[in-house]
């Protein structure tokens, strides 16, 4: 894998960047649960690389149900989960090692690059299988911005 450039990392609005993510697909399962004002310290353009993977993801595991873009405070966290309806999370230890792939036409880049952004960026990427329903989310957590 490629070494990334370090973040630039500036204020980012996560209602903002989460809307134009959504917008950028043009998909009708996408659905955007909005959290309140919130901002992080990050790189918006990386981070949106990440959360365009994540629905990528998502929208495929998930078939045609809705997949939920939601994002939230939990004390000095901004928390960012991407929610699907898919079969759940496969039970491999591995889905964040470059080049594993439990896709018949991945590269097994995607998770492995996501997370490296979000950790340069002081956050960490995780996936959990879902309590209220089948599926699995990604969730995405972040320092909240110090001017908050």
């Amino acid at each position: 894998m490629a070494r990334l450039p370090p973040p630039c990392l500036a204020r980012v609005d996560v209602g903002a960047l989460c809307a134009r993510v959504v917008d950028l697909f043009d998909d009708p399962r996408l659905r955007l649960r909005a959290g309140g004002a919130l901002a992080v310290q990050g790189d918006a353009d990386q981070l949106e690389h990440v959360l365009i993977n994540l629905l990528c993801n998502a929208v495929e595991a998930g078939g045609e149900a809705a997949v939920v873009l939601a994002w939230r405070r939990e004390g000095a966290v901004a928390v960012v989960d991407v929610s699907d309806l898919g079969p759940g999370i496969p039970s491999s230890g591995n889905l964040f090692v470059p080049f594993f792939t439990t896709k018949p036409q991945g590269a097994g880049i995607g998770l492995a690059l996501s997370r490296q952004i979000v950790e340069a960026q002081h956050g960490t990427l995780e996936l959990h299988p879902r309590d209220d329903a089948r599926g699995a989310i990604a969730r995405m957590t972040l320092p909240v911005d110090g001017a908050e």
